[in-house]
This record gives structure tokens, sequence and C-alpha cells, in this order.
């Protein structure tokens, strides 16, 4: 199986910390049959370990590699990701919110 890689964006105003950790820790454990590594810059964290995700704070802004691998890898990297563009249910930061094309 190959490994699938997609991309998202922090845009939330007070970024990665805990609470938007523990949403993307609990969307990654519904996925038991996938490996996800979240990436950003040059540190990686198991999405499924809330240390690992906490230790990745990130601001407003930040690009983050969601890469999957295993059973429903696709899917996966899809929540993943989307849970991250959505600004994790918290206020949008104007400058990073999505454009309308």
């Amino acid at each position: 199986m190959a490994d699938i890689t997609l991309k998202a964006l922090i845009r939330n105003r007070q970024g990665l910390h805990a609470r938007p950790s523990a949403l993307v820790v609990k969307t990654a454990a519904r996925h038991r049959g996938c490996a996800i590594t979240l990436t950003i810059g040059s540190e990686s964290a198991n999405a499924k370990s809330i240390m690992e995700v906490m230790m990745l704070a990130s601001p407003a802004g930040t690009e983050v590699s969601i890469t999957a691998s295993g059973e429903g890898a696709e899917t996966a990297a899809a929540e993943v990701a989307s849970v991250i563009d959505s600004g994790f249910g918290e206020e949008i930061d104007p400058a990073w919110a999505p454009r309308d094309s």
C-alpha cells in the first residue's frame, strides 16, 4: 500500500494547542488500521499520540503535512486534514481564512 500525503493549514487564531491537538488525536484514533504522521517543518508526530501532537504547537498559518499508510489511508488523511483546515471549530484568523474562488 502506498502512503497518502495531504497538506493542511492551521487557520485558527490560537494555532495548534491542547484542544485542537485532542481533536486531531480523536480523529486519527478512529482509524485503527492506519498509521498517521503529522509533520511541521522538521518535526514529526504520531497523530494518535496526544503528547507528540501537542509538542508540534504551532501558530496560525503553519502548513501541516499529514501522511497516512495502511487500511483506509486516504480517508484517514482526508479526515485529519479536514479537522485542521476547519480551524478546529475555533475562530479563524482572517489572514488564513479560505479564499472564495
